[in-house]
C-alpha cells in the first residue's frame, strides 16, 4: 500500500516551481519510488473518464485544492509488484489450472448420463450466460486492483472482505483431498515400472477368490460377486478399504500413500516457493504435456476394436434429456467447477498481469482451451470405454458405470493393461494424471498465498519461502485423513460438500459486490481504462442479472436435493450429510461475521457506518504513461 512522505529531505528535492510545472507534474526520484505533485487544483484524469478530472479510476474523488511546490505535497511510494515472465506463461498457468483431472473423468461421465451430445446444448449456453462472464469478471478485477482474494475488497466493497477469508479456507480443504488423488496416480505410476502390469492377474497376494480376468484366454464365467484384478488391485492394495469399517472407523494410515503425497507436496513447494516466476516455468511441463498425453491416447483409443461403439454412446443424443431440469443444474456446475472461479485463484495469477495486458483475449482463449479439452477427453476415455464394451461382449453403459476416480483407476487402467505396450501407455497416463493435478494445486495454493502476503505484507512480504513452508505443512497434515485405509471415504464427503455450495455462494456473492455495490457502471470504466474500450452490453446484463441468477440456480438445486453419497458397497450414514453441511458452512461463515465485525468497528451510525462499509477505501493504482500512480 502506498504511505505519504513527510520528511522534509524528501520533500527538499522539488523546491523549483518551474521545474515541477515543466515536467508535468510527476517527478521520479532515483529511487524506484513514484511521487505524485499536485499544482493547484489541477489533477490528472483517468484514461477512463478523461471528461471528469476530478474522478479517478476507482470512484474517489480527486483531492481539490490548493497545494503549492513547497513542500506540503503528498509524495507517494509504491514498491514494484513481481509480473510474469512471459504472457505465455500467465495463459498456460491459468489452463493449467482450469484443465485438471475433472476435466478427464467428469465431463465425459456427466455428458453421457445427460443425453450425450444434446447434453452440448445447455453446456454452450451455461458457458456463454454463467461460465466464461464470470471467468472474465475475475481476471479484470484481479488485474486491474493487483491484489489478492482478501485484500482487493478494501478497493472494491470493504463490508465483504469475508469473501477472501473463505476461500482461503476453501483452498486449504481442496488441497486436503485433491492432493490424496494425486498420490493414488503416484502409486500406479510406480506400481507401472513392470513388464506385467500388477493389476493384469488375479494371481497377487491381495487378490480374492472372486477375482475373475474376463481378458484371460481361459474360458471364465463373470457372475454377480465377480470382481476385476484392476477393481481388487484399486480397493483392496492401494486404498485398502477392506480394512475400514466406514467414516466411524477409518483404520490405520497407509505409509505407501503417505510417502507419495510427501512427494508431490516436495515438488509443490519448489514449484512455487519462489512466486510466479519459477511456476510460470514449470506450467510449460505440466500444462503441455498432458495435451502430448491425450493426443497419443486419442490416436491408440480410434485404432482399439469397438471403439466407435464407445464413442456412438458418448455423442447420440437423447433430445428428451433437455426438458429435465436436473440436465441444466449439471451444465451449470459442470462449466462453473470446470472453470474454476470463486478459488481466488485467477484474482491472484491476474494481479501479476501488466496493466493493459488484453484480459478479454486471456479469458476467451483459455476458456475455450479448457471447454474444448472436456470434449477431447471423452473420445479419449469413450474409445476405451467400447473396446471394454468389445472385449467383454456387454453393451457400453455396463462398462461405463463407474464414475469419478473409478473411472480412471479401474476402468481405464484396466482396459490399458489389456492393450499392446500397456506398460507404455500405464506410465505415460498416470504421469499425464500427475500433471494434470499438479498446476491445479500450484494455483490454488497460489490463491491462498497472494491472498495472505497482500494481506499481511509486512509480517510475510519478504517471508515467501518461510509461509509457504508452513502452508505446504499444514495441507499435508490436514490431509492425513484421506490417507486412512478409509481415506476414499473421507475424499468423498470433501469432494461433494466441501466445496460445492461453498464456492458458488461465495462467487454469488462476489458478483453481487462487484455488480450492484462497486457498481457495473465503475467496474467497466475499470476495463475501459485497462482495454481501451469498455465491455458492450452483454457482459453487462450477463455481470448483473444473469450470472448470478444461474449461480443462485445452482446452488438452490443443490440444497435441495442433497447427494446421496455411496462408495464402492459403502452407504454414507446420515450423519455425514450433516457433517458434510458444517464442513461446508465453515468456510462461509466468514462471510457474515466480517460483516458484522466491520459494522462494529465502524464509527458512526448505523447508516454511516453501512455507507461507510460499501465504499472503497483503499485507491487503486493507475498507469500514467511509463510509470504507475494513485487515485487519492
Amino acid at each position: 500500500e502506498t504511505e505519504p512522505l513527510t520528511s522534509k529531505k524528501d520533500v527538499s528535492d522539488c523546491s523549483k516551481g518551474e521545474d515541477c510545472r515543466e515536467n508535468g507534474l510527476l517527478v521520479r526520484n532515483p529511487k524506484s519510488a513514484l511521487r505524485l505533485v499536485e499544482d493547484g487544483n489541477k489533477v490528472h484524469p483517468s484514461q477512463g473518464d478523461k471528461g471528469e478530472a476530478a474522478q479517478i479510476s476507482n470512484g474517489y474523488s480527486g483531492v481539490q485544492g490548493s497545494v503549492p511546490c513547497n513542500g506540503e505535497q503528498q509524495l507517494m511510494e509504491l514498491e514494484d509488484r513481481e509480473t510474469w515472465s512471459k504472457k505465455i506463461d500467465f495463459l498456460l498457468s491459468v489452463i493449467g489450472y482450469a484443465v485438471d483431472l475433472g476435466n478427464v473423468w467428469r465431463f465425459p461421465y456427466i455428458c453421457y448420463q445427460n443425453g450425450g451430445g444434446a447434453f452440448l446444448i445447455p453446456y454452450t449456453i451455461m458457458a456463454i450466460f454463467g461460465g466464461i462472464p464470470l471467468f472474465y469478471m475475475e481476471l479484470a478485477l484481479g488485474q486491474y486492483h493487483r491484489n489478492g482474494c482478501i485484500s482487493i475488497w478494501r478497493k472494491i466493497c470493504p463490508i465483504f472482505k469475508g469473501i477472501g477469508f473463505a476461500i482461503c479456507i476453501i483452498d486449504l480443504y481442496v488441497a486436503s483431498y485433491y492432493n490424496t488423488i494425486m498420490a493414488w496416480a503416484f502409486y500406479y505410476l510406480i506400481s507401472s515400472f513392470t513388464a506385467e502390469l500388477p493389476w493384469t492377474s488375479c494371481t497377487n497376494p491381495w487378490n480374492t477368490g472372486n477375482c475373475t480376468n474376463y481378458f484371460s484366454k481361459d474360458n471364465v464365467s463373470w457372475s454377480l460377486h465377480s470382481t476385476s484384478p484392476a477393481e481388487e488391485f484399486y480397493t483392496r492394495q492401494v486404498l485398502q478399504v477392506h480394512r475400514s469399517n466406514g467414516l466411524d472407523d477409518l483404520g490405520g494410515i497407509s505409509w505407501q500413500l503417505t510417502l507419495c503425497l510427501l512427494l508431490i507436496f516436495t515438488i509443490v513447494y519448489f514449484s512455487i516457493w519462489k512466486g510466479v516466476k519459477t511456476s510460470g516455468k514449470v506450467v510449460w511441463v505440466t500444462a503441455t504435456f498432458p495435451y502430448i498425453i491425450l493426443f497419443i491416447l486419442l490416436v491408440r483409443g480410434a485404432t482399439l476394436p469397438g471403439a466407435w461403439r464407445g464413442v456412438l454412446y458418448y455423442l447420440k443424443p437423447d433430445w428428451q434429456k433437455l426438458l429435465a431440469t436436473e440436465v441444466w443444474v449439471d451444465a451449470a456446475a459442470q462449466i462453473f467447477f470446470s472453470l474454476g472461479p470463486g478459488f481466488g485463484v485467477l484474482l491472484a495469477y491476474a494481479s501479476y498481469n501488466k496493466f493493459h495486458n488484453n484480459c478479454y483475449q486471456d479469458a476467451l482463449v483459455t476458456s475455450t482451451v479448457n471447454c474444448l479439452t472436456s470434449f477431447v477427453s471423452g473420445f479419449v476415455i469413450f474409445t476405451v470405454l467400447g473396446y471394454m464394451a468389445e472385449m467383454r461382449n456387454e453393451d457400453v453403459s455396463e462398462v461405463a458405470k463407474d464414475t469419478g476416480p473409478s473411472l480412471l483407476f479401474i476402468t481405464y487402467a484396466e482396459a490399458i493393461a489389456n492393450m499392446p505396450a500397456s506398460t507404455f501407455f500405464a506410465i505415460i497416463f498416470f504421469l499425464m494424471l500427475l500433471t494434470l493435478g499438479l498446476d491445479s494445486t500450484f494455483a490454488g495454493l497460489e490463491g491462498v498465498i497472494t491472498g495472505v502476503l497482500d494481506e499481511f505484507p509486512h509480517v510475510w512480504g519478504k517471508r515467501r519461502e518461510l509461509f509457504v513452508l508452513g502452508l505446504t505443512i499444514v495441507c499435508f497434515l490436514g490431509s492425513l485423513a484421506t490417507l486412512t485405509f478409509g481415506g476414499a471415504y473421507v475424499v468423498k464427503l470433501f469432494e461433494e460438500y466441501a466445496t460445492g455450495p461453498a464456492v458458488l455462494t461465495v462467487v454469488f456473492l462476489e458478483a453481487v459486490a462487484v455488480s450492484w455495490f462497486y457498481g457495473i457502471t465503475q467496474f467497466c470504466n475499470d476495463v475501459k481504462e485497462m482495454l481501451g474500450s469498455a465491455p458492450g452490453w452483454y457482459w453487462r446484463v450477463c455481470w448483473v442479472a444473469i450470472s448470478p441468477l444461474f449461480l443462485l440456480f445452482v446452488t438452490c438445486s443443490f440444497l435441495s436435493n442433497p447427494p446421496e453419497l455411496r462408495l464402492f458397497d459403502y452407504d454414507y450414514p446420515y450423519w455425514t450429510t450433516v457433517v458434510g453441511y458444517c464442513i461446508g458452512t465453515s468456510s462461509i461463515i466468514f462471510i457474515p461475521i466480517y460483516m458484522v465485525y466491520r459494522l462494529v468497528i465502524t464509527p458512526g451510525t448505523l447508516k454511516e457506518r453501512i455507507l461507510k462499509s460499501i465504499t472503497p477505501e483503499t485507491a487503486t493504482e493507475i498507469p500514467f504513461g511509463d510509470i504507475r500512480m494513485n487515485a487519492v
